[in-house]
């Protein structure tokens, strides 16, 4: 689905001894619904518009089902739907915007549309430029998963989203993917997604430090909660929170507990090293 390989990607012009936000960056994606993960600046939403073909690798190659994105060939364009953080919707209602832009989608869910807009409580016939900035974001989540996309992109989708519309996010996104589908989700709010995202992918320094799937993680690690500080070697990461520890440790998780991604997360980034180590070769 989709192909990165040595891929490298500036802003502006590059000035001696200044560093690339990625630098040959490789990465390969089939179909799954994957979390992609990274501080501010890491470069993710970058990576989400390279793949889009809305911005261009200066060096290497980027393919997305055998095409290049930025060709802009309406037949590849048609299989990807990307939601930015930052968008602009027009002054027309919800109902003319579908009759506008569904066209350009061949596989578009009328339906499942119309199911998503009456669980997201959308006023279909509302301006869009008339909706809070929630209502517009739960609009373009609803015409994004009804598109039907081989590639969806959401970068930052729970943002602006109350506690209710997230749990129906979760719920919808589940129900419209198909096992031919790639969905990339960007994300900080990884509490919102945690029981979403599989495999989990995190970049950092213009590179990808850790990617796989939440069965190999639990097969390398293990995530418990401890009333005291616990120490020794098996302790990968630990963070004090009111209920105790919570703690990363080297595992197997023969219960196959949940995985606690914002530990994770923080535990990769603080010794991506020493957890890679442990993640090699652990393949199920």
């Amino acid at each position: 689905m989709i192909d990165l390989k040595e891929m490298s990607f500036s802003y502006g012009k590059s000035r001696k001894g200044e560093k690339p936000l990625f630098d040959q960056l490789t990465l390969e994606l089939g179909p799954g619904l994957f979390g992609l993960l990274g501080k501010n600046g890491a470069g993710k939403t970058t990576l989400m518009r390279i793949m889009a073909g809305l911005i261009y690798p200066h060096e290497g190659k980027c393919e997305v089902m055998e095409q290049v994105p930025g060709m802009r060939n309406p037949s590849l364009l048609e299989e990807i739907f990307f939601l930015s953080e930052e968008f602009y919707l027009p002054g027309m209602t919800g109902e003319e915007y579908r009759k506008m832009y569904s066209p350009f989608y061949p596989k578009f869910d009328h339906n499942f549309f119309d199911r998503c807009c009456r669980e997201f409580e959308i006023e279909i016939n509302k301006k869009l430029s008339k909706m809070s900035y929630g209502q517009k974001k739960k609009y373009l989540i609803a015409f994004g998963l009804a598109s039907k996309t081989k590639l969806l992109l959401l970068d930052e989708p729970t943002n602006g989203l109350d506690i209710p519309s997230k749990a129906q996010f979760r719920k919808l996104v589940a129900a419209s993917w198909s096992e031919e589908q790639t969905i990339v989700i960007s994300t900080h709010q990884v509490r919102d997604v945690e029981k979403l995202i599989d495999p989990i992918i995190i970049v950092d320094n213009g590179k990808i430090i850790f990617k796989h799937s939440l069965e190999e993680i639990n097969h390398a690690l293990k995530f418990s909660v401890y009333s005291h500080e616990e120490e020794g070697d098996r302790i990968l990461y630990s963070e004090k929170g009111l209920g105790g520890w919570a703690v990363m440790e080297a595992g197997p998780d023969e219960a196959g507990g949940a995985v606690d991604l914002e530990l994770l997360f923080n535990g990769v980034l603080n010794d991506p090293k020493r957890i890679s180590g442990l993640m090699k070769g652990v393949r199920v």
